[in-house]
């Protein structure tokens, strides 16, 4: 039997680089960092002052009322958000939706931190009967995918994947196989964390992992494959994407953006927070999902790199891709457009997929922004797509997330 093919048909977002798809993709093309001073809470007792931080984000403009957002955690909210946009995109709206067979698939790495943030606080400083009586339904990690079934009564499969920094990417992978395999005909996927708070900040601080070298020229931060790189910025936010199985969507006349043709995973078994350094594991996810699609690596005309702007993953996510493409990875566009949005965790494989599209779309590379000194020393020598954009016509595109845990995906899609 033939296998179901899997398109992508609405899209929608709320990121540092701008609340829609459009004003965000406007900034990724123009090459506008979305990094600056952290605003949410006091940073001046920390080491990091900077965040990708959401802005100028009012739920009701999305149609959830107040007395739902005290209800929901600030992931949640973008959720939902997003998936309005998303489902308004498709072509669809609340009541048509409810008669489909469709499923919700979300990435979610962090969740409501700042709800156990707030709690721990006041547990500590007024004690447990003082406790906020919402502190555990707003931060475990399933409230969105709840909240988006519940906000538009979808009672099919309403699940949430949680791979680290490769949450997103798994979830739309996912949602691909449920489609193929005929379990659903189309499914609201993609990703959303927001994990800025106080004790994240620490938290991620503490590893060594965050730049702390430009607290005063915030959206010069992120700058992956650059020799002075220090560190990644954590971001917050959400991508969603309505796929479904192509013949639905040409029957009911829909847009279609993209198709999903290939998608692979792997484990790097190797280290809690470092990817091995050959970058073998997702080599592994990558060379999955070239042979899920059928191509071989030459076909691939653009890789959105998960290029976090650390040290160790940079390099070991170029080792991979000169492992898996040998001489065509010295031809092939590459670019990371961490270097604007900062990392999303588990939304930023689904906002970098989104952005596959428009750039599938629009023929055109975004670029790696503050790529001032490239570490060909460091042996970062690849063309990372320096600081502006370029047109170029291709077909497909790559996207590869690689998350904490050895957690590795990797999504291919075609014009």
């Amino acid at each position: 039997m033939e296998r179901r093919r899997v398109v992508i048909t609405g899209m929608g977002c709320i990121s540092p680089v701008g609340n829609s798809v459009d004003a965000a993709w406007n900034s990724i093309k123009n090459g506008i960092s979305g990094i600056s001073t952290i605003s949410l809470f006091d940073t001046s007792d920390l080491r990091v002052h900077i965040a990708g931080e959401v802005k100028n984000f009012n739920p009701e403009d999305f149609g959830i009322e107040k007395k739902s957002t005290r209800k929901m955690a600030r992931f949640t909210r973008y959720a939902v958000a997003a998936a309005t946009q998303a489902i308004k995109d498709s072509g669809y709206d609340k009541d048509s939706l409810k008669k489909e067979r469709c499923g919700i698939l979300l990435g979610c790495c962090i969740g409501g931190m700042e709800a156990c943030a707030d709690g721990f606080e006041k547990l500590a400083t007024v004690g447990a009967d003082r406790m906020p009586p919402l502190t555990t339904p707003l931060m475990i990690t399933n409230e969105a995918a709840a909240n988006i079934s519940m906000f538009f009564g979808l009672n099919g499969f309403s699940w949430t994947m949680g791979t680290a920094c490769s949450s997103g990417t798994d979830a739309i992978g996912l949602s691909a196989e449920l489609i193929r395999s005929g379990r659903c005909d189309m499914c609201l996927t993609g990703g959303t964390d927001a994990p800025l708070t106080r004790f994240s900040i620490a938290s991620y601080d503490a590893l060594q992992a965050l730049s702390r070298n430009f607290n005063d020229s915030p959206e010069k931060a992120c700058r992956p494959f650059d020799r002075d790189r220090d560190g990644f910025v954590v971001s917050e936010g959400s991508a969603i994407l309505v796929v479904e199985e192509l013949e639905h969507a040409k029957k009911r006349g829909a847009h279609i953006y993209a198709e999903i043709v290939g998608y692979g995973a792997s484990c790097d078994a190797y280290h809690i927070t470092s990817p091995i350094t050959d970058g073998s594991g997702a080599a592994m996810a990558v060379k999955e999902a070239l042979s899920d699609a059928g191509l071989n690596g030459e076909q691939i005309g653009y890789y959105n790199a998960h290029g976090t702007s650390t040290l160790v993953n940079d390099l070991a996510e170029t080792k991979m891709l000169k492992t898996v493409f040998g001489e065509h990875a010295y031809k092939m566009s590459i670019s990371s457009t961490k270097s604007m949005t900062g990392h999303l965790i588990g939304a930023a494989g689904a906002i970098e997929t989104m952005f596959c599209v428009k750039a599938l779309e629009d023929n055109f590379i975004p670029p790696t922004i503050n790529l001032e000194n490239q570490d060909f020393e460091g042996g970062c020598d690849l063309d990372y797509t320096a600081n502006q954009g370029i047109e170029k016509e291709f077909e497909y595109a790559a996207t590869a997330s690689l998350g904490f845990g050895g957690h590795n995906g990797c999504l291919i899609l075609k014009k």
